[in-house]
């Protein structure tokens, strides 16, 4: 008869485990109340503090979200490119990599609708209309929906393996797009205006506090990436267990159903 030693089995209070699920949950509480922080911060600037522009006026308000979002879709983009290629590139193949270009394009789709929305408001109140099929905003919206695709691709039937594979690809491909978008305004014609901060010669056209307000955006848009991309890809690694689980239910069931209709047969 085997007995069991209850002095091996309880917990010594005085040697506390804490566990990687505890620890992820207190980084990303920690993410979030730094998104809450820089958001209050980036409303607080943007809308009062912020003077308004000379030529823009109170549209330049606008900008304080548009700009951040494109700069952290193009990362969201870049992040999806690099988790693709490695897990095509990597001998292990781990599908965390795909989770996180998964979850990454997704956030990134988020922000390039948002671009989009706040740059019709600033193109209204700036040209007189919400949309010109100038160079900036085609290439914008072709890469908007080149990622739209990417996440319907990801969405076909087959293995993890096999939406890791073909998503890895066009993820590798479609940031190809990012150079197009950014340097539009200077390949072509175009109504939209240069980089006002991020230009090759390095001359920033903003200063003060409205330079600083632009900065607090893409903190607070960086935290906010930060944090939608810890929760995403916790998500996505339960919908592949949910998925196996069932997968592996449904092997069991039909084994057993054959091995019903062989006793039967017998």
């Amino acid at each position: 008869m085997t007995t069991i030693d209850p002095a091996r089995t309880e917990l010594q209070p005085s040697e506390p485990q804490p566990s990687r699920r505890s620890t992820g949950t207190r980084a990303t509480r920690l993410v979030g109340i730094g998104c809450i922080t820089a958001m209050g911060w980036l409303v607080a600037f943007g809308l009062g503090f912020s003077p308004a522009d000379r030529d823009q006026k109170e549209s330049v308000r606008i900008l304080y979200v548009h700009v951040p979002t494109i700069w952290l879709a193009y990362l969201a983009f870049v992040v999806t490119a690099v988790s693709s290629g490695l897990y095509l590139f990597t001998k292990k193949q781990s599908l965390g990599w795909d989770r996180a270009a998964g979850a990454s394009a997704e956030i990134g789709v988020a922000f390039v609708a948002v671009t989009l929305a706040v740059g019709s408001l600033w193109g209204r109140l700036t040209w007189g209309v919400f949309w010109q099929w100038d160079a900036r905003l085609t290439t914008t919206a072709l890469l908007f929906v080149t990622y739209i695709g990417y996440l319907a691709v990801r969405r076909l039937g087959g293995s993890h393996q096999q939406r890791a594979k073909r998503s890895a690809v066009l993820g590798m491909i479609a940031v190809i797009e990012i150079p197009l978008v950014h340097f539009s305004v200077k390949m072509w014609r175009s109504l939209h205006q240069e980089a006002t901060v991020a230009n090759l010669d390095g001359d920033t056209k903003m200063d003060g506090i409205m330079l600083f307000s632009l900065f607090v955006g893409v903190i607070a848009f960086t935290f906010l990436y930060v944090w939608l991309m810890l929760h995403r890809t916790r998500t996505m690694a339960m919908e592949d267990m949910l998925e196996d689980r069932g997968l592996d239910d449904a092997l069991v069931a039909r084994r057993a159903e054959a091995a019903n209709q062989q006793n039967g047969a017998h």
